[in-house]
């Protein structure tokens, strides 16, 4: 730990670079965060379907490349957010945003079972009614 220290006192100019990196991130990941909590469908986690829109009713190249480039981003975040908790940033927040951008098995029931616990429920009322949304539906 000491070595890490003496680093960063080494390097005061990287890690004030560093510092101002990882409060921009957060304000951007917050502003993307309200966003889209905002923008999704009351009924998005009651839904069987995911109903086919935007990129993903175009013609089939751009639709592999569409998914091949979120899912490349998503990776990306991800191994960013695990490099994170151990360095400054936003290590949390960025991992998770990764796998929200992943497609892999099972990814639906994950993001309905951290939805359906009562804080995150209650945080996402929360910016849906400062957004003038009416109340996320859960089953």
């Amino acid at each position: 730990m000491d070595a890490i220290l003496n680093w960063f006192k080494a390097h005061p100019g990287l890690t004030g670079t560093i510092l101002v990196g990882s409060l921009v991130l957060a304000v951007i990941y917050a502003a993307l965060i309200y966003v889209a909590i905002a923008r999704m469908s009351p009924d998005y986690f009651i839904r069987s379907d995911t109903t086919p829109g935007g990129w993903r009713s175009r013609h089939p190249l751009l639709r592999v490349v569409a998914l091949f480039t979120k899912n490349l981003v998503g990776v990306l975040f991800v191994l960013m957010g695990i490099l994170m908790l151990v360095l400054p940033g936003q290590g949390i927040l960025t991992l998770l945003i990764g796998i929200s951008l992943l497609d892999f098995p099972g990814k639906r029931g994950l993001e309905k079972k951290m939805v359906g616990m009562p804080a995150v429920h209650n945080a996402i009322n929360k910016i849906r009614s400062r957004a003038g949304q009416p109340p996320m539906v859960l089953p």
